[in-house]
Protein backbone atom coordinates (compact mmCIF):
# COMPACT_ATOMS: atom_id res chain seq x y z
CA UNK A 1 0.00 0.00 0.00
CA UNK A 2 1.04 3.42 -0.99
CA UNK A 3 0.92 7.01 -0.39
CA UNK A 4 -0.05 10.10 -2.47
CA UNK A 5 -0.21 13.65 -1.33
CA UNK A 6 0.12 15.71 -4.24
CA UNK A 7 -2.72 16.47 -6.34
CA UNK A 8 0.09 17.41 -9.28
CA UNK A 9 1.14 13.50 -8.90
CA UNK A 10 1.09 11.97 -12.66
CA UNK A 11 -1.14 9.53 -11.51
CA UNK A 12 -3.82 11.63 -9.83
CA UNK A 13 -3.54 13.35 -13.19
CA UNK A 14 -4.36 10.35 -15.09
CA UNK A 15 -6.94 9.62 -12.67
CA UNK A 16 -8.52 13.27 -12.87
CA UNK A 17 -8.67 12.63 -17.02
CA UNK A 18 -11.04 10.16 -16.74
CA UNK A 19 -14.02 12.48 -15.71
CA UNK A 20 -13.52 13.08 -19.55
CA UNK A 21 -15.55 10.48 -21.83
CA UNK A 22 -12.41 11.39 -24.60
CA UNK A 23 -10.09 10.31 -21.70
CA UNK A 24 -12.14 6.86 -20.75
CA UNK A 25 -12.03 5.76 -24.15
CA UNK A 26 -8.23 6.14 -24.56
CA UNK A 27 -7.10 4.50 -21.38
CA UNK A 28 -10.21 2.26 -21.25
CA UNK A 29 -10.84 2.84 -17.56
CA UNK A 30 -14.08 4.62 -15.83
CA UNK A 31 -14.00 5.68 -12.12
CA UNK A 32 -16.57 4.98 -9.55
CA UNK A 33 -17.08 6.20 -6.44
CA UNK A 34 -18.69 5.62 -2.99
CA UNK A 35 -18.22 2.47 -0.65
CA UNK A 36 -21.20 1.21 -1.42
CA UNK A 37 -20.68 1.31 -5.52
CA UNK A 38 -16.97 0.26 -4.87
CA UNK A 39 -17.95 -2.80 -3.12
CA UNK A 40 -20.66 -4.03 -5.32
CA UNK A 41 -18.10 -3.39 -8.60
CA UNK A 42 -15.62 -5.64 -6.57
CA UNK A 43 -17.74 -8.75 -6.76
CA UNK A 44 -17.18 -8.69 -10.71
CA UNK A 45 -14.54 -6.42 -11.54
CA UNK A 46 -10.73 -6.29 -9.98
CA UNK A 47 -9.97 -2.63 -9.41
CA UNK A 48 -6.97 -1.24 -11.18
CA UNK A 49 -6.51 0.52 -7.84
CA UNK A 50 -8.23 1.91 -5.14
CA UNK A 51 -7.91 5.51 -3.63
CA UNK A 52 -9.24 5.96 -0.05
CA UNK A 53 -8.61 8.95 2.52
CA UNK A 54 -7.28 7.38 5.62
CA UNK A 55 -10.32 8.27 7.32
CA UNK A 56 -11.84 6.10 5.17
CA UNK A 57 -9.63 3.42 5.20
CA UNK A 58 -10.12 3.33 8.63
CA UNK A 59 -13.69 2.95 8.25
CA UNK A 60 -14.29 0.61 6.12
CA UNK A 61 -13.21 -2.91 5.22
CA UNK A 62 -12.32 -3.63 1.70
CA UNK A 63 -11.22 -6.97 1.11
CA UNK A 64 -8.84 -7.07 -1.15
CA UNK A 65 -4.75 -6.85 -1.96
CA UNK A 66 -3.17 -3.97 -0.14
CA UNK A 67 -1.47 -3.43 -3.31
CA UNK A 68 -4.85 -2.30 -4.81
CA UNK A 69 -5.03 0.37 -2.45
CA UNK A 70 -3.39 3.78 -2.46
CA UNK A 71 -3.92 6.50 0.56
CA UNK A 72 -4.24 10.24 -0.35
CA UNK A 73 -5.00 12.87 1.51
CA UNK A 74 -7.98 15.25 1.85
CA UNK A 75 -6.48 17.32 -1.20
CA UNK A 76 -5.93 14.67 -3.06
CA UNK A 77 -9.45 12.82 -3.19
CA UNK A 78 -11.00 16.64 -3.79
CA UNK A 79 -9.29 16.74 -7.19
CA UNK A 80 -10.24 12.86 -8.07
CA UNK A 81 -13.72 13.23 -6.77
CA UNK A 82 -16.35 13.78 -9.17
CA UNK A 83 -18.76 15.26 -6.20
CA UNK A 84 -18.69 18.31 -3.68
CA UNK A 85 -18.59 16.20 -1.23
CA UNK A 86 -16.14 13.15 -1.74
CA UNK A 87 -16.95 10.14 0.05
CA UNK A 88 -13.11 9.41 0.54
CA UNK A 89 -13.31 6.61 -1.70
CA UNK A 90 -12.65 6.15 -5.55
CA UNK A 91 -11.75 3.40 -7.52
CA UNK A 92 -10.48 2.93 -11.30
CA UNK A 93 -11.62 0.07 -13.49
CA UNK A 94 -10.62 -1.63 -16.66
CA UNK A 95 -13.91 -1.09 -19.28
CA UNK A 96 -15.48 -4.76 -20.03
CA UNK A 97 -14.98 -6.01 -23.08
CA UNK A 98 -17.99 -5.98 -25.44
CA UNK A 99 -19.76 -9.67 -24.51
CA UNK A 100 -19.42 -11.92 -27.53
CA UNK A 101 -22.67 -13.80 -26.43
CA UNK A 102 -26.18 -13.67 -27.86
CA UNK A 103 -28.33 -11.48 -27.18
CA UNK A 104 -31.18 -12.47 -24.54
CA UNK A 105 -34.48 -10.50 -23.25
CA UNK A 106 -33.53 -7.28 -21.57
CA UNK A 107 -33.29 -3.45 -22.05
CA UNK A 108 -32.43 -1.08 -25.30
CA UNK A 109 -31.49 2.39 -23.61
CA UNK A 110 -31.83 4.09 -27.38
CA UNK A 111 -30.36 7.45 -27.07
CA UNK A 112 -31.40 7.90 -23.40
CA UNK A 113 -29.17 10.97 -22.43
CA UNK A 114 -29.82 11.83 -18.53
CA UNK A 115 -27.14 9.92 -16.88
CA UNK A 116 -29.03 9.34 -14.01
CA UNK A 117 -32.05 7.58 -16.19
CA UNK A 118 -29.82 5.62 -17.82
CA UNK A 119 -28.15 4.57 -14.40
CA UNK A 120 -31.38 4.18 -13.03
CA UNK A 121 -32.97 1.84 -15.81
CA UNK A 122 -30.05 -0.70 -15.17
CA UNK A 123 -29.97 -1.02 -11.54
CA UNK A 124 -33.79 -1.62 -11.83
CA UNK A 125 -33.01 -4.26 -14.73
CA UNK A 126 -30.43 -5.85 -12.61
CA UNK A 127 -33.06 -6.00 -9.74
CA UNK A 128 -35.00 -8.15 -12.02
CA UNK A 129 -32.45 -10.43 -13.39
CA UNK A 130 -32.13 -9.12 -16.44
CA UNK A 131 -28.90 -10.01 -18.21
CA UNK A 132 -28.68 -8.23 -21.66
CA UNK A 133 -28.64 -4.12 -21.61
CA UNK A 134 -28.36 -2.77 -24.93
CA UNK A 135 -26.93 1.12 -25.41
CA UNK A 136 -28.02 2.60 -28.72
CA UNK A 137 -26.59 6.40 -28.73
CA UNK A 138 -27.32 8.48 -25.88
CA UNK A 139 -24.82 9.15 -22.85
CA UNK A 140 -21.40 7.78 -22.17
CA UNK A 141 -22.33 4.89 -20.26
CA UNK A 142 -18.96 4.26 -18.33
CA UNK A 143 -19.30 8.16 -17.01
CA UNK A 144 -19.05 8.52 -13.02
CA UNK A 145 -22.59 9.82 -12.80
CA UNK A 146 -23.98 6.59 -14.37
CA UNK A 147 -22.41 4.50 -12.25
CA UNK A 148 -23.25 6.40 -9.78
CA UNK A 149 -26.91 5.90 -10.25
CA UNK A 150 -26.27 1.92 -10.85
CA UNK A 151 -24.87 1.81 -7.78
CA UNK A 152 -22.48 -0.38 -8.56
CA UNK A 153 -25.08 -2.74 -10.26
CA UNK A 154 -23.64 -2.36 -13.50
CA UNK A 155 -20.84 -5.18 -13.15
CA UNK A 156 -24.15 -7.80 -13.31
CA UNK A 157 -25.15 -7.28 -16.48
CA UNK A 158 -23.93 -7.03 -20.03
CA UNK A 159 -23.47 -4.64 -21.95
CA UNK A 160 -23.42 -4.08 -25.61
CA UNK A 161 -22.93 -0.97 -27.41
CA UNK A 162 -24.57 -1.64 -30.91
CA UNK A 163 -25.82 0.60 -33.42
CA UNK A 164 -29.31 0.45 -33.88
CA UNK A 165 -28.79 -1.67 -37.64
CA UNK A 166 -26.49 -3.86 -35.30
CA UNK A 167 -28.88 -3.87 -33.30
CA UNK A 168 -31.38 -5.44 -35.66
CA UNK A 169 -28.86 -7.56 -37.20
CA UNK A 170 -27.71 -9.47 -33.49
CA UNK A 171 -31.40 -9.67 -32.19
CA UNK A 172 -32.22 -13.04 -34.08
CA UNK A 173 -35.19 -14.39 -33.12
CA UNK A 174 -36.37 -11.74 -29.71
CA UNK A 175 -38.96 -9.41 -30.55
CA UNK A 176 -38.14 -5.30 -29.87
CA UNK A 177 -40.97 -3.86 -27.64
CA UNK A 178 -41.09 0.14 -28.63
CA UNK A 179 -42.11 2.09 -24.98
CA UNK A 180 -44.62 4.44 -26.68
CA UNK A 181 -46.83 7.18 -25.28
CA UNK A 182 -49.96 6.15 -27.21
CA UNK A 183 -51.32 4.12 -29.56
CA UNK A 184 -49.31 0.63 -28.28
CA UNK A 185 -50.81 -2.63 -26.93
CA UNK A 186 -51.33 -2.07 -22.94
CA UNK A 187 -48.49 -4.62 -21.42
CA UNK A 188 -50.51 -8.06 -20.13
CA UNK A 189 -51.58 -8.09 -24.22
CA UNK A 190 -48.07 -8.46 -25.26
CA UNK A 191 -45.49 -10.93 -24.10
CA UNK A 192 -42.69 -9.12 -22.54
CA UNK A 193 -40.71 -12.39 -21.64
CA UNK A 194 -39.23 -12.92 -25.17
CA UNK A 195 -38.56 -9.16 -25.58
CA UNK A 196 -36.14 -6.44 -25.53
CA UNK A 197 -37.83 -3.52 -23.95
CA UNK A 198 -36.55 -0.19 -25.72
CA UNK A 199 -36.76 2.87 -24.07
CA UNK A 200 -36.12 6.20 -26.01
CA UNK A 201 -35.21 10.00 -25.90
CA UNK A 202 -36.57 11.75 -22.40
CA UNK A 203 -37.43 14.59 -24.95
CA UNK A 204 -38.05 13.01 -28.32
CA UNK A 205 -39.03 9.57 -27.68
CA UNK A 206 -38.35 6.60 -29.76
CA UNK A 207 -37.25 7.51 -33.63
CA UNK A 208 -40.70 6.97 -35.84
CA UNK A 209 -38.16 4.90 -38.85
CA UNK A 210 -36.78 2.72 -35.35
CA UNK A 211 -40.32 2.27 -34.24
CA UNK A 212 -41.20 0.87 -37.89
CA UNK A 213 -39.04 -1.89 -36.92
CA UNK A 214 -40.03 -3.12 -33.48
CA UNK A 215 -42.41 -6.10 -33.16
CA UNK A 216 -44.12 -4.61 -30.72
CA UNK A 217 -45.54 -1.32 -29.48
CA UNK A 218 -46.11 -1.04 -25.75
CA UNK A 219 -47.88 1.76 -23.93
CA UNK A 220 -48.48 1.89 -19.96
CA UNK A 221 -52.17 2.76 -19.21
CA UNK A 222 -52.13 5.96 -17.20
CA UNK A 223 -55.45 6.54 -15.94
CA UNK A 224 -54.53 10.30 -14.13
CA UNK A 225 -54.53 13.30 -16.31
CA UNK A 226 -50.61 13.00 -16.62
CA UNK A 227 -49.17 13.01 -21.07
CA UNK A 228 -46.36 11.22 -20.44
CA UNK A 229 -44.11 9.26 -17.50
CA UNK A 230 -40.01 9.94 -17.08
CA UNK A 231 -38.28 7.68 -19.32
CA UNK A 232 -36.68 5.80 -15.82
CA UNK A 233 -40.32 5.61 -14.40
CA UNK A 234 -41.57 4.23 -17.42
CA UNK A 235 -38.87 1.74 -18.51
CA UNK A 236 -38.81 0.27 -14.92
CA UNK A 237 -41.98 -0.40 -14.75
CA UNK A 238 -42.02 -2.07 -18.04
CA UNK A 239 -39.06 -4.41 -16.29
CA UNK A 240 -41.28 -5.06 -13.40
CA UNK A 241 -44.35 -6.43 -15.50
CA UNK A 242 -42.16 -8.53 -17.80
CA UNK A 243 -39.67 -9.85 -15.72
CA UNK A 244 -40.99 -9.68 -12.17
CA UNK A 245 -42.74 -13.15 -11.87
Amino acid sequence: MKTINSRQNPEIKLVDALKKAKERKNQQRFIAEGIRTIQTLLTKYKPIQLYLTEKAFSEHHINIDRNLITLVTDEVMQKISTTKTPSGVVGVFTMPQQPTSDLTPGLVLANITNPGNMGTLIRTATAMNVNTIVIVEGTDIWSPKVIQSTAGTIANVDIFELTWQELLNQKKDLNLCALVVKDGKPPEHLDLKKSLIVVGNEADGIPSEWIANCEQLCTLPMPGNTESLNAAVAGSIALYLAFSK
